[in-house]
């Protein structure tokens, strides 16, 4: 028997007869649910949720999916968003997506495209687990720079030469070669392709879209 802990569904909806039959339909599936009757009452309890795929209702009394979803993203929660839609709701499907939800469903949905949706959902949130480790650590690396070698990494991130950045910051090139070799050791790194890794893993210079 595998020890790995149950996957956590987040399902929020008012109306009772779906969370009893989804949580049903979701708990046979070997996944933990953990219901809410109202979007308020998941964003009072998100702070200390565990993290998981979040299934959102789009139209629930007092606070709708979407402005649920617009606070979760204001507050950071990067857990994987599936939207239910009652039947027809297509302007409100595109924009949830637009929102960054990882799909929506209309009901009546079918099990397989409820399992198929959560599926991409934690697929997501395995991907994301990881790159935030990714930043979580860039960001420790970059905080042992000075604020200088910071401001040449950025100019290296956004792809200046030696001399530009010199340039930029009123200080000779042969003090940016100083700083950029210094900056390398802080980080440990040999190339500045790892150097530019850390840098856009921590938010800094103009990261392509990963």
């Amino acid at each position: 028997m595998s020890m790995t802990p149950k996957r956590i569904v987040h399902l929020v909806d008012d109306e009772e007869s779906i969370r009893k039959s989804a949580g049903f339909m979701l708990k046979t599936s070997g996944f933990a649910v953990q219901t809410y009757a109202s979007g308020i009452a998941f964003l009072k309890a998100v702070k200390t949720a565990e993290p998981g795929c979040i299934l959102l209702d789009v139209r629930m009394p007092g606070m709708d999916g979407l402005e649920v979803q617009e606070v979760l993203a204001e507050r950071g929660v990067t857990m994987p968003v599936i939207v239910l839609t009652g039947h027809g709701d297509v302007g409100i499907a595109v924009r949830v997506m637009k929102a960054g939800a990882v799909d929506f469903l209309e009901k009546p949905f079918e099990k397989t495209a409820l399992l198929a949706s959560i599926g991409v959902a934690f697929s997501r949130l395995d991907k994301s687990d990881a790159r935030s480790l990714r930043e979580a650590e860039a960001r420790v690396r970059v905080a042992v720079l000075t604020p200088r070698e910071r401001e040449v990494l950025i100019g290296l991130a956004n792809g200046f030469p030696n001399k530009t950045i010199a340039y930029d910051l009123d200080i000779s090139t042969r003090t940016v070669e100083v700083h950029r070799a210094n900056l390398m050791t802080k980080l440990e790194v040999h190339s500045l392709s790892d150097a530019l890794r850390i840098a856009f893993s921590a938010g800094l210079g103009d990261a392509p879209e990963s």
